[in-house]
């Protein structure tokens, strides 16, 4: 009996599975007669409508009109005020791609591979304390409150300490928690009134005093209460206050004089620790370098056209400030042209993605990069799985973000050490193809630029040019 039994069983499964493939097969057939059909009428009415019913009309519009524009102008539209765009322009400006390395091969050998490459970074190199570094990329000035929430400063002053580099406090408020787990920190001296207490300033490994970025240029940012409820009001304290408002002018610097005082002012409360400024690239740069050079700073940090931010006007983020390679390119010529390029670092931000990027504006002689958007994206990596698809990965890192609970902190700090060491080992790569043994050798000779016009920005020269040196070095 249970034989027969096993047997009606064992009919009954192949039956029902047979059924199933059988409808499978018989809608697979059907979906695609369906969709052939649905595609068909749709192509027919596709190129049979005249314009004023046709959906086509949408794609030969924003073939004049990108669909960023279009979509912010709705916006715009919706709510009738100035629009804040996340991360920067998405304008394409002239960047690094026009320029190549030119490897060693049998002029100039490539070094061994059991040569360590050194990375060191120094800044401010005259200051009495020189913040030094393990390797030239620094995380960029990201405020705790007026843009990041508590985990992600956290998690990127966990990462850059586990590498040996510098992370950035921003605009925001001095999160104690950041100082902990930071090796090394700049604090910025911002126009707002908070966090510059002699306390907060002299735990700090260099100190950057804030004039611009290149994203929003000079002008001031409103911060609405709802925007900093919670901790950050207070450690701004701007409790209770309807609005906070970082000013686009510091209080106490109005005049060339003024900033040199400060600069002094600093230096003596920190105990010599590098003082700089940082600005976005004018036109007129050279004026606001001449400036920061006669006030004493040890380093400038300089921010390209391209630089990204929490939220910012698309007209300054797509009409402000010189892009990043031409603001660089004129900073490092005159900071040779006044004899201080030796004693002054430059820092360089904007648009920073790829290792390549940031070796190639080294060689030109930026001291190091700055990078804010690609370390956020970096050190969130799969963690974006717990926003996407129905909200944007941003709520996982803003301080009002309705995801920020979710945001693992170790995690990120783990995927922001693995990102920084891998574009290390691959600028280290770099530096021993180039036949060279420590960052500091690398300059503009060892590279070749694609086209005329980068040759002409950088002043590097072009790839099909001969070398017209015979017997000496093409990498300086």
């Amino acid at each position: 009996m249970s034989t027969k039994w096993a047997w009606f069983m064992l009919g009954s499964f192949a039956g029902s599975l047979a059924a199933v493939v059988l409808s499978g097969m018989l809608a697979l057939l059907c979906s695609r007669s369906i969709i052939k059909w649905i595609v068909g009428r749709f192509t027919k009415r596709l190129m049979s409508n005249p314009y004023e019913s046709n959906i086509w009309e949408v794609v030969t519009a924003m073939t004049r009109i990108s669909p960023i524009t279009v979509v912010e102008n709705s916006i715009r539209a919706a709510s009738g005020a100035v629009i804040e765009r996340p991360f920067g322009s998405p304008r394409k400006f002239l960047h690094f791609e026009g320029l190549v390395f030119s490897p060693a091969q049998l002029s100039v050998l490539p070094t061994q591979e059991d040569v360590e490459i050194d990375m060191t970074t120094v800044i401010g190199p005259k200051a009495k304390k020189p913040l030094v570094l393990d390797i030239p990329i620094l995380a960029a000035g990201m405020g705790y409150g007026v843009g990041l929430n508590e985990k992600v400063k956290i998690a990127i002053a966990k990462g850059t300490a586990n590498v040996g580099t510098s992370t950035n406090t921003g605009e925001g408020g001095f999160l104690p928690e950041e100082r902990q787990n930071a090796k090394y920190l700049i604090i910025q001296y911002n126009s707002g009134h908070w966090s510059k207490s002699p306390e907060i300033l002299k735990q700090a490994d260099a100190i950057e005093i804030r004039f611009g970025q290149g994203a929003l240029a000079g002008t001031a940012s409103v911060l609405q209460a709802a925007d900093l409820e919670g901790r950050a009001s207070e450690i701004m304290q701007v409790q209770g206050e309807d609005i906070t408002v970082i000013p686009s002018r510091h209080k106490d610097i109005s005049s060339p004089a003024e900033l040199k005082q400060v600069v002094e002012r600093l230096r003596q409360l920190t105990g010599g620790v590098p003082i700089g400024v940082k600005i976005c690239a004018s036109a007129v740069m050279e004026q606001d370098l001449e400036i920061a050079i006669q006030a004493g700073v040890d380093f400038i940090s300089l921010d390209g056209g391209q630089a990204g931010t929490k939220g910012g006007a698309p007209i300054l983020e797509d009409d402000f400030g010189l892009p990043t390679i031409y603001a660089l390119s004129r900073a490092v010529r005159y900071l040779r042209k006044r004899g201080a390029k030796d004693s002054i670092s430059l820092l360089t931000g904007g648009a920073y993605s790829q290792p390549g990027e940031c070796l190639k504006a080294i060689a030109l002689g930026a001291t190091g990069v700055y990078m804010g958007t690609s370390l956020l994206w970096a050190m969130t990596h799969d963690q974006v799985k717990k926003a996407m698809p129905w909200e944007p990965p941003t709520q996982l890192a803003w301080y009002t973000g309705s995801l920020k609970e979710r945001f693992n902190e170790e995690e990120a700090a783990v995927y922001l050490e693995n990102f920084l060491n891998s574009c290390t080992d691959e600028m280290k790569l770099a530096i021993s193809a180039l036949g060279k043994r420590a960052l500091r050798e690398v300059n503009s000779d060892d590279m070749v630029a694609l086209d005329a016009w980068t040759s002409h920005v950088t002043k590097v020269r072009l790839a099909y040019e001969p070398w017209d040196k015979p017997g000496t070095n093409p990498h300086g």
